[in-house]
């Protein structure tokens, strides 16, 4: 009885829509590339869609049949194939993520670096408990159970921030219309949550900016995003949320479009020290 095909988890995925990037790049057919590994090129086409792994040990012979050296790249590549399947501690919460969600933070735990443009909440590894609680319960229908589990999640997500080794590098641009909020039934919510980011903020690998509510058009108009990095030169990867979770784009030339949008959302917000100063007077405000 023939093997039932792999789940492609999104970290196979990105090593095989890596890989093919770079095969791309060489100008070699999947029959080519398979031809210098000894294979049939229907296995290439597997590995390449995220149906079949490849051995880390492969990797560095596969990417120099592509032209790529770089020690960085190879040491990348060969974790992703290393780590297709494994479980993160986000298993635990299966019963209550969707399967996009659980992608998400799987790249996140990957993650060199994540920029957000942030439109309608404060981005998720910023939120303070009750304010995760109270967008949640907002925002989808859910038990008590599910809504306090879907905190905690936000929570432990946010140890990406102060890990040992290589802290996340988070940019925020957060939409000014969003620091107004308030919850009538817990008026401390965003009081807490305003001082989170103020705390937030005083890490060397966060940056915080406001998007005024009198800004200039800019290309954050069109919605929220995040725009994920990984080490090794590995390319990059956009995320789009929505009420069913969420979308990814992986193409490079798109990715690259996303990256330059946020360059201009970034020209267009509020200094780091103006973005600080009005989150310092709107918390003054909201505690009087």
């Amino acid at each position: 009885m023939p093997n039932a095909p792999l789940v492609p988890t999104v970290r196979r995925r990105r090593l095989g829509s890596t890989l093919r990037h770079f095969r791309h790049q060489a100008g070699l057919t999947l029959e080519e590339a398979a031809v210098t590994m000894g294979w049939k090129a229907p296995k290439m086409s597997k590995i390449e869609n995220a149906t079949q792994s490849i051995r880390p040990s492969d990797i560095a012979q596969l990417l120099a049949a592509y032209g790529q050296h770089d020690a960085e790249v190879v040491t990348a590549l060969q974790g992703l194939a290393r780590d297709a399947g494994k479980r993160g501690w986000w298993q635990t919460y299966s019963g209550v993520l969707a399967p996009a969600y659980a992608d998400y933070i799987s790249l996140e735990e990957d993650a060199e670096s994540i920029r957000v443009y942030a439109s309608g909440v404060i981005p998720g590894l910023l939120q303070t408990a009750a304010y995760a609680r109270e967008t949640i319960l907002g925002n989808t229908v859910r038990t008590p159970e599910e809504v306090a589990a879907l905190a905690e999640v936000r929570l432990a997500r946010q140890a990406v921030l102060t890990r040992p080794s290589q802290p996340v590098q988070l940019w925020a641009v957060i939409q000014e219309a969003v620091l107004h909020q308030r919850f009538a039934i817990r008026p401390a919510t965003m009081l807490d949550q305003l001082q989170r980011l103020l705390d937030a903020s005083e890490l060397p690998n966060v940056t915080i900016q406001v998007m005024p509510l009198n800004s200039t058009p800019h290309p954050g108009g069109a919605g929220a995003f995040n725009l994920i990095g990984f080490p090794g030169r590995v390319p990059g990867v956009v995320v789009l949320e929505n009420l069913l979770g969420a979308s990814y784009i992986e193409a490079a030339d798109s990715v690259k479009t996303y990256a330059a949008a946020y360059e201009r959302i970034v020209a267009t917000a509020l200094s780091t020290d103006d973005s600080l100063a009005l989150i310092t007077r709107l918390h003054e405000g909201t505690r009087t």
